[in-house]
């Protein structure tokens, strides 16, 4: 009897909690929804007036839900500390799910994982000048005496049997030999074709064969270590690699999850509230790295067209993005419900590229 007593106890609460959430879904009271201005996640346009991914995204949802609600903008603080003290039912934006935020909030299921990025200036060097330098630098004349060094060794081979059967091309005298078997060696390499020098004995054919086959890959190597310098040259920055940026002029948005991983990591920064301001100033090379979520990155260099910033591949740390909403909330459910079937649509595939890119 007793144990049927617990189970209908236990039934009441459950039926109690479940009335509950759906009187909030379905009160004429509109949600009060706290958004953090932040492109391409919530974009104002125009008086009061909303669009972006996470704004996108929370629409579908209010409709699959039956509800109605207020946007409010808040700057990122007073989304979660408002939303912390249940002034607002939910909040949405550029909003990282942290383990400290979870302590203090509740968070919808991540609807996109991104990751904090690096952007850095590309170096607008001539190629013409770059070319130049490297024509002068230490590694390409390195590769030169190396490139010599074969060149003569295929020469003196050539020289050691042509210099009895065919003197006429390759001098007996060693110092006229070797000169007229370096040089059949540079010729047949750049297959210029001279045909002043043509071996005619077997030891002196059988290099040749050797030779124009090693040539092939020599060629094509030294042609693609050159392109790979310039393109290394063109992309060229100081910074390439999160330890660079510990000597490096640093910018991020003050009070962010970035800015906190920044000082816990001990690498000093700008702090600026703005991410175009820190954008700009990279594209015009005052600063040599900027580093915040890679997503809002890529969207601000792609839609304000900065020509000179660039994104490195590795992203720094990897985040996931979220809805938050004040704990035990009863709208989690739901929202998380919907969210997940939304997120495996093709039309949700379709809105990431449009806000994102490919």
């Amino acid at each position: 009897m007793r144990h049927f007593v617990f189970a209908f106890i236990a039934v009441l609460i459950s039926s109690s909690a479940f009335a509950q959430q759906e009187t909030n879904l379905e009160s004429e009271q509109p949600l009060k929804v706290a958004v953090r201005v932040n492109a391409p996640f919530v974009i104002e346009h125009g008086n009061q007036q909303y669009k972006g991914l996470a704004v996108q995204l929370w629409q579908d949802i209010a409709d699959r839900l039956n509800v109605t609600y207020e946007l409010h903008p808040l700057p990122l603080e007073e989304v979660i500390t408002g939303v912390e003290r249940g002034d607002y039912d939910l909040g949405l934006g550029a909003l990282t799910i942290t383990s400290a935020r979870e302590s203090r909030l509740d968070f919808s299921q991540p609807f996109i994982n991104g990751g904090l990025a690096i952007a850095v200036p590309v170096n607008n060097e001539s190629t013409w000048w770059a070319m130049t330098k490297r024509f002068v630098s230490f590694d390409f004349l390195y590769i030169i005496m190396i490139l010599s060094l074969v060149l003569f060794i295929a020469g003196a081979l050539v020289w050691y049997f042509e210099r009895k059967e065919n003197p006429d091309e390759f001098s007996e005298q060693p110092l006229k030999g070797l000169g007229a078997g370096f040089w059949w060696a540079a010729v047949t390499m750049t297959t210029v074709g001279y045909g002043d020098k043509s071996p005619r004995s077997l030891g002196g054919r059988a290099v040749s064969l050797i030779w124009m086959f090693t040539c092939v890959i020599i060629i094509s190597s030294f042609t693609a270590s050159i392109a790979s310098s310039l393109t290394v040259s063109k992309f060229q920055s100081k910074v390439s690699s999160v330890e660079d940026l510990g000597n490096a002029r640093v910018a991020t948005i003050g009070v962010s999850a970035t800015a906190r991983w920044l000082d816990d990591k001990n690498i000093g920064y700008e702090s600026v509230t703005d991410l175009n301001t820190a954008l700009a100033k990279l594209n015009r090379g005052q600063l040599d790295a900027v580093v915040y979520d890679e997503p809002i990155i890529r969207y601000q260099i792609r839609t304000q067209s900065y020509n000179n910033v660039r994104v490195l591949p590795d992203r720094v740390l990897s985040q996931d993005y979220g809805f938050v909403l004040p704990q035990g909330s009863a709208l989690r459910e739901s929202i998380n419900r919907e969210l997940l079937a939304i997120i495996q649509t093709e039309t949700w595939r379709q809105e990431l590229n449009r806000y994102l890119g490919q």
